[in-house]
């Protein structure tokens, strides 16, 4: 078993400034599979496929480096994301998720995401994150990705990062322009950053949520370069306040459907449950995953 414990009293080197955590997701390298499968330390990974936790997320021990920025000691493993044709979450007693490809891990502390949640998402708080391409299993890019988020109980994301072509009905031309670009959006899908996938390199994010003042600012570099504001302090005017607006995070791989013409109308904006998937096996990378104390 690997205990977790919320690290109020923890800190992190960021530049010269030292900051508490919230929450720590760069995974030691004592944590295994059978953690994962179990749920067990600081992931809740119940959301997924049909096959264990392990068979979608892969701990890369001393095999893969992590990003460089936070440490140059080997101290953290890799996370391997994957989907594949059995990738269909089936939430508890529900309708089976058949338009989407999905494997989710959620923050949680202690056992319960939905505690940690109201710990960290108050005051102010950042959420950092690192992604890199797995080239030996790549996205679609003619589909909608959703890759990190907030996700309240109504569904809609405090923000987002976002890869591929965004979902239309009917398929727009695919895939977009900036389809290989990682796009930060808002609560109401505005664009606030975005920056091209390059292949063989870590990029670093942090968004920091104001959840008094309903604000975001994204923060961002590139490997071992230390991160930068990117945007001013933007307004996030559609997002809910106190408790309806705070959600889980989660690092994840959401592989949306494209329309499949042959349904009926009414089903063809329903991507949850219906559209077109290949089911290939696509995969990224992630690191550098925690949640930093601002102010409480």
């Amino acid at each position: 078993m690997l205990p977790f414990i919320l690290l109020f009293l923890s800190t992190i080197v960021s530049g010269s400034s030292a900051a508490s955590l919230y929450w720590d997701g760069r995974v030691p390298q004592t944590m295994t599979a059978s953690d994962l499968d179990s749920s067990t330390g600081p992931f809740l990974s119940v959301v997924k496929g049909s096959e264990s936790a392990s068979h979608y997320t892969t701990l890369l021990g001393t095999t893969s480096t992590p990003t460089p920025l936070w440490t140059t000691v080997l101290s953290e493993q890799v996370i391997s994301l994957t989907i594949d044709n059995s990738s269909i979450f089936v939430p508890g007693g529900s309708t089976p998720q058949n338009g989407f490809r999905r494997t989710d891990l959620i923050a949680q502390g202690d056992g319960s995401n939905s505690a940690l949640d109201a710990i960290m998402e108050v005051g102010v708080s950042k959420f950092h994150f690192s992604v890199k391409q797995n080239e030996q299993l790549p996205l679609n890019y003619s589909h909608e990705y959703q890759i990190v988020f907030i996700e309240p109980a109504d569904g809609t994301h405090v923000f987002e990062l976002q890869l591929g072509t965004p979902f239309t009905n009917p398929t727009a031309s695919a895939p977009a322009a900036d389809a290989t670009s990682l796009k930060v959006r808002d609560h109401a899908l505005n664009l606030l950053f975005e920056t091209p996938f390059t292949a063989d390199q870590w990029h670093n994010f942090a968004v920091q949520v104001d959840w008094d003042n309903l604000t975001l600012q994204v923060f961002y570099s590139a490997d071992a370069a230390e991160l930068a504001a990117v945007t001013s302090v933007v307004s996030n005017p559609t997002a809910s306040a106190g408790s309806a607006g705070q959600g889980d995070f989660h690092a994840a791989i959401v592989k949306l459907p494209l329309v499949d013409p042959s349904e009926p109308s009414s089903e063809q904006n329903d991507v949850v449950h219906y559209g077109i998937q290949e089911g290939t096996t696509e995969g990224l990378f992630y690191s550098g995953l925690f949640v930093e104390q601002i102010t409480a």
